[in-house]
């Protein structure tokens, strides 16, 4: 397919444009709010959805068309159906957005059916846009892009950029404080004691590390764009995204990417290790420091980056996995992280929706070895984790991907809101800082609910 790109400039950011498209159906952000110089360059806006495909429990839905069917494979399909070039440095120029639920981990591997599922939405689903808006948060530029499905091209990228024109500047203000009371699928003793769970199974051998997760839950009548526009200022991210589907919609801050392919370069940048900030700067350099020299947490990061290493060389080529990050530190508002990064090229033959699959869900929130820490998982949190741990973020017509990991987000279905928050269990983990680990996690979220 032949597609149109023009180029404009602007003073808005990308939600600031977004918000002029919020009221059209199946809009998607993906919104780098964060470290504009390297990973938060580029925001993209999905509108004029032509295609959208669901899947769960093997059952396909492509448009009108339901069938059986494996979801990698389907959408597979759909990137060759629509291929493009792209002969610009943008990563994204056209393509889906959307999600894989944790839950689709059951279509790859034979896992046990135990938690509870009480939440339901499709296992994946991802929209495919006649026209995608590029924000370079570097140079505050922007790019529309036009396959011409729905409408000829030019005329659809001169209306988008005539909306733009008129748009205008946000300014933000604090919303009022809300009492909110949050319900949790763990009690702290129920949560400490399977702690102890964990840590047993490590003892007789059958995991290193597993991630164990708690689910908060409340009642919520603000409207998705409102808490988004909050989460945003309080806690910005690199790998954030406002996804409004037909009866749910799905609000993240994510730190953490899963996978990123570009030009058949494949990325992955797990995190481990976390620490609060402190109340003032004296505090927040202390707990930095301690986030640093934890033998603990750079134990963990690693054993995470060698399982990243494992999956990656199932589909790139030789000698080309290459950690190039080990442990870097990131700040956020809420909280410090250890992050590593872990490189390689893909196998001749190999398609980016395979590559997924390989290594689908990511290790940092499943564990080692991941199949036996995603039985004991499903064995030992009360509920499906749905999109909790899954990945969003796009899929290019050009091979290009940039998938997340769903951390720091929060799911909102019939006025209910759901987030999880979880951490990696080692031998060493003291269960009482686990859990307070959890907490620490949960403070952006809880206060923009």
């Amino acid at each position: 397919m032949k597609l149109l790109i023009e180029k404009f400039h602007t003073r808005l950011d990308g939600f600031e444009i977004y918000s002029l498209f919020k009221e059209d159906l199946n809009t998607i952000l993906l919104d780098s709010a964060r470290d504009e110089e390297t990973l938060g360059r580029y925001s993209f806006i999905g509108i004029n959805c032509f295609l959208t495909f669901k899947s769960k429990n093997g059952q396909c839905y492509k448009g009108e068309e339901v069938y059986i069917g494996d979801t990698f494979e389907e959408l597979d399909k759909i990137i060759k159906e629509y291929s493009i070039e792209n002969n610009t440095d943008l990563p994204f120029v056209s393509g889906g957005m959307g999600y894989f639920s944790y839950d689709l981990a059951r279509e790859i591997e034979e896992l046990p059916n135990i938690a509870k599922e009480d939440i339901d939405i499709p296992y994946c689903c991802y929209n495919f846009y006649d026209n995608i808006i590029i924000l370079d948060n570097l140079y505050k530029s922007v790019y529309i892009t036009a396959l011409g499905i729905l409408k000829p091209q030019k005329d659809s990228i001169r209306g988008i950029a005539e909306r733009i024109e008129n748009g205008h500047e946000i300014a933000y203000e604090e919303v009022g404080s809300i009492v909110n009371k949050f319900t949790s699928d763990f009690e702290k003793n129920h949560y400490i004691h399977t702690v102890s769970k964990v840590r047993d199974y490590i003892k007789s051998g059958d995991i290193y590390i597993t991630n164990l997760t708690q689910r908060f839950s409340c009642n919520t009548r603000k409207s998705t764009y409102e808490i988004y526009k909050d989460l945003r200022h309080v806690n910005p991210a690199p790998f954030a995204a406002l996804m409004n589907f037909e009866d749910f919609n799905i609000i993240c801050s994510s730190p953490e990417r899963f996978l990123s392919i570009k030009n058949r370069m494949v990325e992955t940048r797990p995190i481990k290790g976390t620490m609060p900030r402190g109340m003032d700067a004296e505090e927040d350099l202390r707990n930095k420091n301690i986030l640093i020299n934890s033998e603990k947490d750079k134990a963990e990061l690693l054993m995470v980056v060698d399982l990243e290493r494992n999956d990656l060389s199932k589909v790139c080529k030789p000698n080309s996995v290459k950690v190039t990050e080990l442990f870097k530190l990131e700040e956020y508002s809420t909280v410090f992280h250890l992050v590593s990064t872990v490189v390689g090229q893909l196998k001749e033959g190999i398609s980016p929706l395979e590559c997924i699959k390989a290594c689908f869900p990511g290790g940092s929130i499943t564990g080692t070895p991941k199949i036996r820490s995603m039985e004991i998982i499903d064995e030992l949190e009360p509920v499906g984790r749905n999109i909790y741990t899954g990945a969003l973020g796009y899929l290019g017509f050009d091979g290009n991907v940039d998938l997340n990991i769903i951390i720091r987000t929060i799911l909102i279905k019939d006025n209910q809101a759901h987030f999880g928050v979880g951490g990696g269990i080692t031998w060493d983990s003291d269960e009482e800082c686990e859990y307070d680990e959890t907490l620490d996690k949960a403070r952006a979220l809880m206060r923009v609910l």
